[in-house]
């Protein structure tokens, strides 16, 4: 690309370009103000194809982009998320951190240490949070009192390196968060491995300290394809469809007649939407929508459920023990 026709756009990189990472490729390949400079993977081959695909320059190491680009999205395994992303802070690169932020709360910790230490913009993945119909719904949630709330997908070699919760769940916790202006104060989880050595299908009840409680299941080992969000306050009830990305509004007027009308929303692409906002996040140095302090808080909670699924795990596994004789 021309010196003249970049001008004026943020030079980014994608590091990992497995099955997300390349979505993300093809992106911000055609974002007007992103310009595309490289790709990374340490599987050469994949990131030689990506690139050419895209139109970019192909690296198999990410520090080899000190100097060459002022923004990054990282989607390489969760485990290497601090690693790789606390040396491009420290680079001097603003970072879009795939979700979960990190396996841990210390390496979430990293990240948002370098990040504040080097002055850089550190985005999470979330989403789901810039699906049309969840901003749709921001505008029309006054207090959610209860949630129903179902995410099913089949069976996939992706992302086994963390549970359905990391995975899939964490989607929905960071939306309820999100909406529920409350602090948690208690819930119920369980969880069991089906298909891998990680928990593959959890249900997970969450209470709020201003009595909202919020019921998610998540499984990786479904039949089909679901993603839906109900919920319920005062006088209303609320149903969307991530995937379909519409929903509708029922509840009772002032006569107490039913009322009904469709959520409108302008439907996007949910993954274009949030790396433009990324962009803008580079370009403004405005706080991202998604920080990492809001990655934070939603990784504290899927850990705190991962731990009490494993406890009931483990209760479970000694009642079907076999008695010692």
């Amino acid at each position: 690309m021309g010196d003249q026709e970049s001008a004026g756009k943020t030079r980014v990189a994608v590091v990992g370009v497995g099955s997300f990472g390349k979505q993300h490729a093809r992106v911000l390949s055609k974002l007007p103000g992103a310009d595309l400079i490289a790709v990374v993977d340490t599987a050469e081959d994949q990131a030689r194809s990506v690139a050419q695909e895209n139109g970019c320059q192909a690296l198999a190491d990410y520090r080899e982009l000190e100097g060459k680009v002022d923004a990054a999205v990282i989607a390489v395994p969760t485990q290497h998320h601090a690693a790789v992303g606390v040396g491009l802070l420290k680079s001097g690169i603003d970072l879009l951190v795939e979700k979960p932020i990190a396996p841990d709360l210390e390496s979430a910790d990293a990240l948002i240490t370098a990040a504040r230490e080097n002055n850089r913009i550190l985005q999470i993945g979330h989403l789901e949070r810039f699906n049309p119909i969840i901003e749709e719904v921001k505008g029309v949630a006054t207090l959610p009192l209860f949630f129903e709330i179902h995410r099913m997908s089949t069976f996939s070699p992706r992302s086994l390196d963390v549970d359905v919760v990391l995975d899939l769940m964490i989607h929905d916790l960071d939306i309820v968060l999100d909406l529920v202006d409350s602090p948690l104060e208690r819930f119920e989880a369980t969880g069991i491995p089906v298909l891998s050595q990680k928990a593959d299908i959890a249900s997970v009840r969450l209470i709020f300290e201003n009595g909202c409680v919020a019921n998610l299941t998540a499984s990786r080992v479904s039949t089909e394809k679901i993603r839906k969000l109900r919920f319920f306050q005062p006088r209303q009830y609320i149903s969307i469809d991530y995937t379909r990305q519409d929903g509708y509004l029922s509840g009772v007027d002032e006569a107490f007649q039913l009322t009904y009308r469709p959520l409108k929303v302008v439907k996007g692409e949910p993954l274009a939407r949030q790396d433009e906002a990324f962009l803008r996040a580079v370009a403004t140095r405005e706080r991202p929508r998604v920080s990492g302090e809001d990655g934070r808080a939603t990784l504290a909670v899927g850990l705190r459920i991962i731990e009490e699924m494993d406890r009931h795990t483990r209760v479970v596994a000694q009642t079907l023990a076999p008695p010692r004789t």
